[in-house]
């Protein structure tokens, strides 16, 4: 849903604004056929601009698996946390929100509705009326039905038309209707009108491309040896207005502005250069809009100073002023993860790099770095033992507990807080836990919240190494996300 709302805005504001360039700039130069095509452009670009994604020349994005610093080792799955209910402002707006898009896709409905009943009339009349092909076009004689008009390749015209004056201009009109496929254009506003009803713009974009229309054939039926006189004298006599879809017609509400681009002087090339503005907004969308910058991934390593993680044949390669002063003597085999561990010479802190997970995952934010007395506090603590301890049920229960007993914070909710939260804390080796403690925090009440779900945990079974039981630290994050 959320997509589908960014497309809706995207092409209702580019709509918006080359309805404003046409509007000010170029209605009333005598272009027809430029105008045409530049209001043909504005739909096709506003359909096609949400879904372009051009990336702009940057530095070269480093990819990489998902990558978490803490002094702890055993990083269990993310448990995510969705909030369950609703109150105050967050409620209000939830609700607001269904409400617009409801009213939106009642509106779609609607226009849908009356679109297609418009179209069903028209094949109707087809089917009523007396067919007959006369080569590039067929004309449809009814009885009073509708009004003369064009759909498609179909001429429509009352039988008692042809004893008129001025019947064979009326044909000429609408013939150049479907000689220039003006047919397509209305079609193709009509589909889009559907989705944008809600745009004022709209209505007037397809107001001006039926005008642009008329101003066409007008031309047209000049240019075959009309005289403006007879035409205008034509028009008012005979005032066409056809009620059904998609059809173009003379029209009573266009005849003042029709008269007036009929004898106006043509409009000097140098008017051209109007086009232009169209274009740059065009770019200027383009940019706003299509363009996706691509950064480099920074990991920011605390203490003043910054690491660098570029990928180096498949494995972490670090750099910075930092000397590696030890690698951890565990090393473990199958486990999809490398740990190195990095001192700082000017404090006691010592930082702990895990890279684990699927390429392609994004990055985790990194926790906060703690001094060696912390990690030296529990002096019988392994990372890696001989048999690790088990929550009762296992990994997929323990995710379950923490989802079933954590609760999203009402204050959380209504100020739009969330992230991960990475609680550490210890597997004793009686199985209870203890020293809970956050190793990467977002906000206070969230931090409160996922330690007092950890701290509730029943006892596990202790990990062993060399067939004792002994302490075995973990890390586990939770993931607290509003939608």
């Amino acid at each position: 849903m959320h997509n589908l709302v960014n497309y809706l805005l995207e092409s209702g504001v580019s709509l918006t604004l080359f309805a404003l360039v046409y509007l000010l700039f170029l209605r009333r130069e005598t272009f027809f056929r430029t105008n045409r095509l530049f209001l043909l452009f504005s739909v096709l670009f506003s359909l096609l601009l949400p879904l372009l994604a051009i990336p702009v020349l940057a530095p070269r994005a480093v990819i990489l698996p998902e990558v978490t610093v803490t002094p702890y080792r055993n990083l269990l799955e993310t448990v995510l946390v969705e909030r369950q209910r609703f109150s105050g402002n967050v409620e209000q707006f939830v609700i607001s929100s269904r409400l617009i898009v409801n009213l939106w896709l009642a509106g779609v409905l609607v226009m849908a509705i009356i679109s297609l009943l418009r179209l069903g009339q028209i094949l109707r009349i087809i089917r009523k009326g007396k067919v007959t092909d006369s080569g590039d076009f067929k004309m449809v004689l009814n009885g009073r039905e509708s009004d003369p008009f064009s759909f498609m390749n179909y001429l429509f015209i009352p039988e008692d038309y042809a004893q008129i004056p001025g019947y064979d201009q009326i044909v000429y009109h609408e013939r150049e209707h479907i000689r220039q496929g003006h047919t397509w254009d209305i079609l193709l506003l009509d589909i889009l009108l559907v989705f944008q009803w809600f745009n004022p713009f709209i209505w007037m974009l397809k107001r001006a491309v039926r005008e642009n229309h008329e101003y066409l054939v007008d031309r047209a039926v000049l240019r075959s040896g009309m005289t403006p006189a007879d035409y205008k004298n034509l028009l008012l006599s005979e005032v066409v207005g056809s009620k059904v879809f998609a059809a173009h017609h003379f029209n009573n509400s266009l005849l003042k502005n029709r008269f007036k681009m009929m004898t106006k002087i043509p409009s000097r090339k140098a008017a051209g250069i109007k086009i232009v503005s169209g274009l740059m907004i065009a770019l200027a969308l383009v940019v706003v809009f299509a363009c996706e910058k691509k950064t480099s991934t920074k990991l920011d390593a605390g203490a003043g100073e910054n690491l660098t993680i570029e990928p180096s044949d498949s494995l972490l390669k670090i750099s910075g002023s930092r000397e590696e002063v030890r690698k951890l003597d565990s090393i473990l085999g199958s486990r999809n993860y490398e740990m190195i561990t990095m001192t700082d010479q000017n404090s006691d802190r010592s930082y702990i790099l895990l890279k684990s997970g699927d390429p392609g995952k994004g990055t985790s934010p990194v926790s906060e770095t703690l001094n060696l007395d912390e990690l030296q506090d529990e002096s019988e603590v392994f990372f890696i033992v001989e048999e690790m301890p088990e929550y009762p049920g296992g990994e997929a229960a323990l995710r379950k507990f923490i989802s079933e007993k954590i609760l999203y914070p009402v204050i959380a909710q209504e100020n739009g807080i969330q992230g991960k939260v990475y609680v550490s804390f210890v597997v004793s080796a009686d199985g209870s836990v203890r020293n809970a403690r956050i190793a990467r925090g977002v906000d206070p009440v969230l931090d409160k919240e996922a330690l007092r779900v950890v701290n509730s945990m029943p006892r596990w079974t202790p990990g062993k190494q060399r067939g004792k039981a002994v302490n075995v630290s973990y890390t586990v994050p939770i993931s607290f996300v509003l939608q």
